[in-house]
């Protein structure tokens, strides 16, 4: 069965110097056109305010200025020749970036504070700056296209780009039509030119190779996934195995003359170009996490038919001052992410159970829930049937016991069973249900590499 769904495929450029000079025009471009409108709206609300607080009528306040993408659009063009009087040197989509970026961000501020967007409290938009802002431009019209080669690409007003690597996934797809792009965006990231296709392809749907196993995972610093079925995947911790570079590029950087915004100084040159090292020594730990975590949830995702995770308050552990950073190492909400798009390609489906859920403190074994239990005790014996298990492998088995709960016949993410704020107690856990049946006959699972069984 084919269907129709979104992907991004990215590559890294090869750009020459004078490609360089045009991606950062166009990023320039996108930056005076995101801070023109912002000041505008600023000095609109502005004096809106102000009259408010004068007494005058809300009939008699300064004409409210539209956050749509249209609206700034039109009102950009109308004074573009002034503002930016070298419009014509670069594409017209560079402009478009900024101001949708704006329009977003508007719409995300004004839906976080009447309560019609969920989630965090969002602030008002800032204006970007040269230095801090990631170069970026996304395009949405023109000739987007691989060329035969596989090696190049063409984007609107940029020309043709050397990639760094071939381009023959996409090209292939794209010859098939079975591929349709429909927005590529050139970034800097690390010190690096990457450009991202968004394209619309029509995926095939596959089946995992055991459609009818089911597998709890319980992320942790200790090990990044305890499975159900006993095997650990380690914490590969690549940000503590890069400290030490880290600690020498900065010491190295701070001998070097850095910006100094109070003075208005400039950096020297040796200073730029030691931080472009420490941005690249960043990048490369980001790219070995993302491509661990990546390798773990496609082999989850082709391996299991369906996949149980806990739905983990990541944002609360980041606030953790003794657990932040090894969390943001580990990327729990990665992880979660992508096995949400991977098991609907894979034909099998994610289950997430409540935050609530009690799966540490309850007994894969009798299903007796404790009513405390100390993050330092790592070992879970239960005082009803006297299970001695690792704490969590026990909470592994206790989510891949709560897929029964849930039609096998649904597919992607699933809300999990809800759970008391409360702990019940033993009795009345117990009675309802027997985790440890759900795993019988799970042993004999091969091993990927670089994992080992408990």
């Amino acid at each position: 069965m084919a269907v129709r769904t979104m992907q991004a495929y990215r590559f890294a450029l090869d750009l020459t110097p004078v490609q360089v000079r045009s991606a950062l025009a166009h990023a320039g471009a996108a930056r005076v056109a995101h801070n023109w409108a912002l000041g505008r709206v600023k000095a609109v609300l502005d004096q809106r305010a102000a009259e408010r607080s004068h007494g005058v009528a809300e009939a008699d306040l300064t004409p409210s200025l539209s956050w749509s993408l249209p609206a700034l659009r039109k009102a950009w063009n109308a004074v573009k020749g002034e503002v930016a009087p070298w419009w014509p040197e670069v594409s017209k989509e560079a402009f478009n970036t900024g101001l949708d970026a704006l329009a977003r961000g508007l719409k995300s501020w004004c839906g976080s504070r009447t309560g019609a967007r969920a989630g965090r409290r969002v602030g008002f938009p800032r204006f970007k700056s040269r230095r801090r802002t990631t170069p970026s431009i996304r395009f949405t019209t023109g000739t987007m296209r691989v060329e035969p080669d596989r090696m190049h690409v063409v984007l609107p007003r940029m020309g043709r780009l050397k990639l760094h690597e071939s381009a023959r996934k996409l090209a292939r797809r794209l010859e098939a039509g079975t591929a349709r792009i429909l927005s590529a965006t050139v970034r800097r990231d690390g010190g690096r030119w990457f450009v991202a296709f968004t394209v619309e392809i029509e995926r095939q749907v596959t089946r995992p190779a055991r459609p009818g196993s089911v597998v709890g995972m319980d992320v942790g610093i200790t090990h990044l996934a305890v499975l159900s079925t006993g095997e650990l995947v380690p914490n590969p911790r690549h940000l503590d195995a890069a400290r030490d570079r880290f600690r020498a590029l900065g010491r190295a950087m701070s001998r070097k003359r850095g910006p100094d915004r109070r003075t208005g100084r400039q950096a020297s040159k040796r200073w730029l170009r030691a931080a472009a090292r420490v941005g690249r020594a960043h990048a490369r730990v980001a790219n070995l996490r993302r491509d661990g975590l990546h390798q773990l949830t496609t082999w989850l995702a082709t391996e299991y038919g369906t996949v149980v995770v806990e739905d983990l308050n990541v944002a609360g552990m980041l606030r953790n001052r003794r657990l932040a950073r090894r969390v943001a190492d580990a990327g729990f909400a990665e992880l979660r992410r992508q096995l949400a798009y991977k098991t609907v390609w894979n034909g099998g489906r994610l289950v997430v159970a409540d935050r609530w859920f009690p799966s540490s403190k309850t007994c894969s074994g009798c299903g007796v829930v404790k009513t405390k239990l100390a993050l330092s005790e790592r070992q879970y014996r239960c005082a009803g049937c006297g299970l001695v298990l690792d704490r969590d492998l026990n909470a592994a088995r206790n989510l891949a016991a709560l897929a029964a709960e849930f039609d096998t016949a649904g597919s992607g993410p699933v809300a999990g069973r809800g759970a008391n704020h409360k702990t019940r107690t033993c009795g009345q856990e117990a009675a309802k249900r027997q985790p440890g049946a759900a795993l019988a006959g799970k042993t004999g699972t091969v091993l990927p590499k670089g994992r080992t069984a408990a």
